[in-house]
């Protein structure tokens, strides 16, 4: 067993439990064991386990972004007084600085990274609990927890006539070529599409003037197309039954993200000011907002209240006098 071996070992484990576990409920309750559907549900039931267990480091995640907009108007002023300069100690000054600011206000540009980072080790077991399936029926042995006999039902189980197993690339045994195809494309379509779609709507909704204008944002527009296109190339190599849990996982995703640019928006963002809009138009307080300064959410509500004002929502109909008879 190699280095790499060794260290996705206990994943491969845990991923394997999980999907059993899902699958033993499944059987139990009438589903057939051997059912491509039985499995798909199993490992969109992985996913669920993932994620949720995933929610306090979103929380996380959240704050950490909120705290990197706030910044955003210190480190422009931070590379304004560095501009120019690119011998080694002025650099060097500048990343102690930069470090600093990080760690006074507890955050960094790689926290928004850290959902991600975790689920990449979860995905890529899956990945070779799912790609070893046919190797290990052939050699007569189980994967993780998956017994020899679960091994073999996995492997004759399909969709539509694409079995689990098979890949846009390499095809599958037993499978219907045109179902593969079809499939996988679909699935990778839609795979795409949600990530870029979740991508877009942050952006567009979810991000301060002070963000869309700072050179950070630069990073972000290549993220947004570079990321799709990675797995979308990926894709083509992917099991289906991979296709169907990165499919899941960036539909959680997109739904999650609606949920908070919704709730709780970035400060000074357009999401933030409909909001405070919608809050006063029902006359409701202002609602703190995660990471963000109470003096902005009053401003942004202040703001609200006086455009819905000027708007004469709130003004009520005058009653005509009644003639006495």
């Amino acid at each position: 067993m190699d280095f790499f071996e060794t260290i996705m070992f206990p994943f491969k484990w845990l991923v394997s439990v999980i999907m059993v576990g899902f699958h033993d409920g499944l059987s139990a309750i009438g589903l057939p064991a051997a059912n491509g559907w039985t499995w798909t549900l199993s490992i969109i039931g992985l996913v669920l386990v993932i994620r949720a267990a995933l929610i306090p480091v979103f929380v996380k995640q959240i704050k950490a972004q909120r705290g990197m907009q706030l910044l955003q108007p210190d480190l422009k002023k931070l590379q304004d007084k560095y501009k120019g300069k690119t011998d080694q100690l002025s650099r060097q000054a500048m990343a102690q600085e930069q470090m600093a600011m990080y760690k006074k206000h507890g955050t960094n540009p790689f926290s928004a990274c850290l959902p991600m980072l975790i689920q990449m080790p979860f995905f890529f077991a899956l990945f070779q609990v799912l790609s070893g399936i046919t190797a290990a029926k052939d050699q007569g042995k189980g994967i993780g927890a998956m017994s020899h006999e679960q091994v073999v039902q996995f492997d004759s189980s399909s969709i539509f006539g694409a079995p689990l197993s098979a890949s846009l690339l390499h095809g599958g045994a037993g499978g219907n070529e045109v179902a593969v195809w079809i499939l996988s494309i679909v699935m990778i379509l839609a795979m795409t599409a949600s990530q870029f779609i979740t991508q877009k709507q942050i952006m567009a909704k979810n991000m301060s003037e002070e963000a869309m204008a700072s050179p950070f944002m630069r990073q972000q527009k290549m993220m947004l197309y570079i990321l799709p296109l990675v797995f979308g190339v990926g894709g083509i190599n992917f099991p289906i039954g991979v296709l169907i849990y990165w499919t899941t996982t960036n539909l959680w995703t997109m739904g999650q993200q609606f949920f908070v640019i919704r709730r709780m928006p970035t400060p000074g963002s357009p999401a933030a000011k409909a909001l405070a809009e919608r809050r006063a138009a029902k006359g409701l307080p202002v609602l703190p907002i995660l990471g963000g300064k109470k003096a902005d959410a009053e401003a942004e509500a202040a703001a609200a209240a006086a455009i819905i004002e000027a708007k004469g929502q709130r003004n009520q109909p005058q009653r005509k006098n009644r003639k006495k008879k």
